[in-house]
């Protein structure tokens, strides 16, 4: 029986997998173009694991079967140069291991040590072929950014003299430096007619969990392969890997339906246990300090404009980590704004970054020894504005022992000389209190419901359900809106009272009082309390 593949090619024969003909299609066209003239330069870029080598290969057969006589095909990679340092000189632009592989790589194991010795290799009277040549290279990016910049340059003079030399297409393979954004110098390859591998459809990940129901005799619920897509938006080695851990390590037992409890299961242990290569690869991305505080923000600010020119933005684009997606604001004005790739991405990254910028652990106890919170738990509800009151005397304690958790944390717009700090400085801190305080008796979860900016903090203890919507102050106007969204939030989920942590720079006692209001909205309870940071 075949079984889920989450790193490396797929190969149908072996893995379950989806033909993606369309795609495969595109990719055919630009590479033949005009048969009798000539296919385009272009690059097909991904972040990593989402199918660019799978691609590259299903070209290469595709064309043989269309063209077995016409073209010549050659694939290889550059991986192998993975790590090599380089720097050009008058005396030495060609570095000795380049022309290794190549000679490693090509047919008649030719000898290139310059060049123009590169360029002879596809002439029409001099080269190693005798016919149009179909060239698809990847892992481009493994090479240092001076090299990649010499080897275009020849493919551009050969890409103007098209008529005297056999390569025909060209597509060189890799996540970013391909598309020539970090190069100063012209390119010939169109970044219009470049080829994004996209995600997964919804219907693709259907077929591929169909796929093992079918070979396997094992149901699997239509929720928990809806779950699966929702969760990592088609994300192609994600999508593998949840069926890996779901069919694999976490089955328990082929004469059992994989059911929402399994998967919780899983993406419970995903987060938390599991490895994998890509999410760790991301997250490693995320954790560098020029990146850290942009990410951070992303858990509080909706409307962060994407500009792929944007140096920030187009890295965690083409890495993986955000994406640009078109919506429309009040003033009903249409923009691209920076969201998380998806929700599985966004909550290993909260977490992650909530450990990174506050830490697992509090400084002094989160609650005095004999608090036994009677006033939070008594009662059929759990009283959330109670819980909150201790969480602002734990902020007063640690200014009284001279703590600032705050301390060389992110400020807005990166100043650290703004009073202002990030909203999601503030959500992480009070995320890891609430785990400390009351992490023995409920679970605290943090929920992403819309993907814009908006965090929720959800608490679980025995029966008992509670909702603390994280806000920042903006002004008295904003406040009113933001317990009506709550009002709404809450009506939606069938609940009748939600908390709103309304954090703002201020420490007088008397303004957070006045802040901290009571109002009924469409038969919800909304409380606001105020609480105070510097």
């Amino acid at each position: 029986m075949r079984h889920f593949c989450s790193y490396g090619p797929v190969d149908c024969q072996d893995h379950f997998c989806v033909q993606r003909q369309a795609l495969i299609a595109q990719g055919v066209e630009q590479l033949i173009g005009i048969p009798e003239k000539g296919g385009h330069y272009f690059t097909i870029w991904a972040p990593r694991q989402t199918g660019k080598t799978w691609l590259m290969r299903r070209l290469k057969q595709e064309i043989s079967q269309q063209y077995p006589e016409e073209f010549t095909i050659l694939n290889f990679s550059l991986g192998a140069l993975r790590g090599m340092s380089f720097t050009p000189s008058e005396n030495s632009d060609f570095p000795e291991k380049f022309g290794e592989l190549l000679q490693e790589k090509l047919p008649n194991k030719p000898i290139v040590s310059s060049w123009k010795e590169f360029r002879d290799l596809f002439s029409k009277t001099e080269g190693v072929w005798d016919r149009p040549l179909i060239l698809l290279i990847d892992e481009v990016d493994t090479l240092p950014l001076a090299l990649i910049d010499l080897m275009v340059a020849q493919f551009r003079e050969l890409y103007l003299e098209r008529q005297n030399n056999w390569l025909h297409g060209l597509a060189l393979v890799g996540i970013r430096t391909v598309l020539g954004i970090e190069s100063q110098h012209v390119s010939p390859f169109n970044i219009q007619r470049s080829l994004k591998v996209p995600n997964l459809t919804s219907e693709e990940v259907k077929e591929l969990y169909r796929q093992y129901q079918e070979e396997s005799g094992q149901p699997i619920k239509a929720a928990v392969v809806d779950k699966i897509y929702q969760s990592t938006k088609g994300q192609p080695a994600l999508v593998s890997w949840f069926g890996e851990l779901l069919t694999e390590k976490y089955n328990p037992g082929v004469d059992k339906t994989l059911d929402e409890k399994t998967w919780k299961r899983v993406s419970l242990s995903a987060r938390s246990r599991e490895p994998n290569n890509t999410l760790l690869n991301l997250i490693a991305k995320a954790k560098e300090p020029e990146y850290q505080d942009f990410l951070t923000t992303l858990f509080t600010t909706s409307k962060v404009p994407f500009f792929f020119h944007q140096p920030l933005h187009n890295y965690l684009y083409l890495h993986g980590l955000i994406e640009p997606t078109l919506e429309r604001s009040s003033s009903g004005e249409t923009q691209y704004v920076c969201r998380f790739t998806s929700p599985f991405i966004q909550r290993c990254l909260y977490d992650v970054l909530s450990q990174e910028i506050i830490g697992s652990e509090t400084p002094i106890l989160a609650l005095p020894p004999l608090d036994e919170l009677t006033d939070v738990f008594g009662t059929t509800f759990l009283n959330l504005p109670a819980l909150l009151t201790r969480y602002k005397d734990y902020l007063v304690r640690l200014r009284e022992k001279g703590i600032n958790p705050w301390k060389e944390q992110p400020r807005r717009n990166g100043f650290k000389t703004d009073l202002k700090l990030t909203e999601s400085v503030g959500q992480f801190h009070l995320f890891n209190w609430l785990r400390e305080a009351v992490g023995r008796h409920c679970v605290v979860t943090p929920e992403f419901p819309t993907g814009k900016g908006k965090v929720d903090l959800h608490l679980r203890c025995g029966k008992q359900r509670g909702i603390i919507e994280l806000k920042s102050f903006v002004d008295s106007y904003q406040i009113k809106s933001d317990q009506k969204q709550a009002a709404d939030y809450a009506k939606s989920l069938g609940i009748d009272s939600i908390t709103v942590a309304l954090f703002i720079p201020v420490l007088e006692e008397t303004v957070l009082e006045k802040l901290s209001i009571l109002e009924v909205i469409n038969e919800v309870e909304v409380r606001v309390v105020a609480i105070g940071w510097v």
